[in-house]
């Protein structure tokens, strides 16, 4: 996103209303949830937070601040932390998103803060983000346990210690926050780049056929996957995922532009016109490997005919004639061979 805007990542602002309103609303893209099938967020395809799991869990935590958001993405890679546990305490009322136990330093800062000494702190900390208390297999527990109470630690904090069998360090998370932050702030301000950066990079089943035909067609093979939702394979299940985000494209009024085999990239989506150009590599068969031949031989000058172009390509019958049927090849006769009605 970088290359395709010119921007200084470094620069973006950590505080925007806009990125962080994201991670609470659909309000930013210019969509309601019922335009991305009922999704009620817009931190789809966000790294940390574009999961089913994470977005319940904002959904759930209903993060204001920056500083929210590393403890959503503590709570996401620990074991046991969440599940059972900080999900539990928010939802009776006993916890809120800034003082449940999230990263492996809140035990630590909170302990000490609530009077605790701060060598035993750090060792509670140590024993509990290790999964040592939570196992039986901490000496010293019930030791620690007295020494929390009579320092006014609440039960509902010893209960989730407790529980706890991972946990994430705050400078980790962290530092995928503000990865995934200067991403999000892309996909509000520079849309058209973060489709591409996303398509291009990571997308794992991106289909041609299936994605780039317009919003109608999108939809309706869309249904079609829904229907057999107990039954897809892992690459169909992966074809979805790329869809939600295709169809979040086009609620927000973008759109693909026809493939041009000679202005198409091999793996990279391109922006042309206020549109993305889909990459080569997206025609379904067509993999890596011959999608850079594509490439290659289109710098050579123009393809006199699709016999032309496989030879130049060595593309397979099947691709070629996939093609031509979505309207690639069209402008091609079949062969070299002039007829007499060429000189008409």
């Amino acid at each position: 996103m970088q290359d395709l805007t010119g921007m200084d990542p470094q620069k973006i602002p950590l505080d925007d209303p806009d990125v962080m309103s994201l991670f609470q609303s659909t309000k930013a893209l210019g969509i309601e949830p019922a335009d991305i099938g009922g999704i009620p967020l817009g931190s789809l395809g966000i790294p940390e937070f574009g999961t089913d799991f994470v977005i319940q869990m904002l959904v759930d935590t209903k993060p204001q601040s920056f500083s929210d958001l590393i403890r959503i993405s503590g709570l996401s890679h620990g074991t046991d932390v969440w599940l059972g546990n900080a999900q539990t305490l928010i939802q009776e009322g006993k916890a809120t998103i800034s003082n449940a136990i999230c990263t492996r330093d809140d035990i630590m800062t909170y302990l000490i803060n609530m009077g605790l000494d701060s060598e035993e702190s750090f060792k509670i900390m140590e024993a509990v983000r290790k999964g040592t208390v939570a196992k039986g297999k901490c000496d010293k527990w019930p030791e620690w346990e007295k020494d929390m109470k009579d320092h006014g630690v609440p039960d509902w904090y010893i209960w989730s210690c407790k529980k706890i069998q991972y946990m994430f360090p705050k400078a980790h998370a962290a530092a995928y926050v503000m990865m995934a932050w200067r991403i999000a702030y892309c996909k509000v301000f520079y849309p058209l780049a973060y489709y591409a950066a996303f398509f291009s990079i990571r997308a794992t089943s991106f289909n041609y056929e299936l994605m780039c035909q317009g919003k109608e067609k999108l939809m309706h093979f869309m249904a079609d996957y829904e229907s057999r939702k107990d039954s897809l394979s892992k690459k169909e299940q992966d074809t979805v995922k790329d869809m939600k985000i295709v169809q979040e494209m086009y609620a927000r009024g973008f759109e693909f532009l026809p493939m041009d085999i000679y202005k198409a990239k091999a793996r990279n989506f391109q922006i042309m016109d206020g549109k993305l150009m889909p990459a080569l590599s997206t025609i379904e068969g067509l993999g890596d490997k011959a999608a850079e031949a594509v490439e290659e031989a289109a710098k050579g000058g123009k393809f006199l005919s699709k016999d032309d172009f496989r030879d130049r390509t060595k593309v397979s019958k099947t691709v070629i004639d996939l093609m031509d049927d979505l309207g690639i090849l069209d402008h091609l006769p079949q062969s070299n061979h002039l007829s007499l009605f060429d000189f008409g």
